[in-house]
């Protein structure tokens, strides 16, 4: 989750200046600027935060999958030191998409009994208004998706029309905190402003079960919804590591 603290400001002319939403190539600039060399030791964290402006959390969690990918070494007392060589022109697009990768995977496993859940709530409480509104949504979405425009913020009114038929408010924030704590890091994941575009066609049965009542469908169909994200994720990480 975004860190309440306000975050300390970057120091002009870092890198988090100009890619403030990129912590692994915020850091690997810095490794650049500071000519960094295996064995050589990295600031320690608190001098990260101050340097490039991102919060502390979010700093320990890329040096946790560096040490991972045999970057970096972290002891207690001796600090994180490069075991690896790294540079704009190596690691970079590795380094980045694999920690976009986990940190959505971990958001989607969170989120995972969320939805199935919301949708079952919705599919068994729903109003007739409710799943009036919910099938619009769907109908709104894909339209959107066949002329290719933009489907994201139809999906999210779809979605929010769903959450809202659950008569629980609680659903709703807790989904859009958790997605908010991803995107705050990364607008759009690996590049790909439109990731989990082969789901979309699965939105109109969903919809129609959720409308039908018919709640074990409504959640087979969510939880495939989720397995086609993660599927995807984890393909394009793969595909990075090779």
């Amino acid at each position: 989750m975004p860190e309440n603290a306000q975050q300390p400001k970057p120091e002009t002319g870092s890198a988090a200046a100009s890619e403030p939403r990129d912590v692994p190539r915020a850091l690997i600039s810095l490794i650049e600027q500071e000519g960094l060399k295996i064995g050589d030791r990295l600031p320690p964290e608190l001098e990260l935060v101050r340097r490039l402006g991102f919060g502390r959390s979010t700093i320990r969690e890329t040096l946790k999958t560096w040490e991972s990918m045999g970057v970096v070494s972290r002891n207690k007392g001796a600090g994180t030191r490069l075991i690896a060589e790294i540079s704009t022109n190596t690691l970079r697009v590795a380094l980045t998409i694999k920690h976009e990768a986990e940190s959505l995977l971990r958001m989607q496993q969170v989120r995972r009994p969320l939805e199935i859940e919301s949708v079952r709530i919705a599919t068994r409480s729903a109003t007739p208004e409710q799943r009036r509104i919910i099938n619009a949504r769907a109908a709104e979405l894909m339209a959107v998706f066949e002329a290719g425009e933009d489907w994201r913020p139809a999906d999210h009114r779809f979605h929010n029309a769903v959450h809202d038929a659950t008569g629980n408010p609680l659903f709703r924030q807790f989904i859009e905190q958790i997605q908010k704590a991803f995107h705050d890091i990364y607008e759009t994941p690996f590049g790909k402003p439109h990731l989990g575009q082969d789901t979309i066609p699965l939105h109109r049965p969903l919809a129609d079960a959720i409308v039908a009542g018919d709640e074990d469908k409504a959640a087979e169909l969510t939880e495939m919804i989720i397995d086609m994200v993660c599927a995807e994720t984890q393909k394009i990480s793969e595909e990075h590591d090779g």
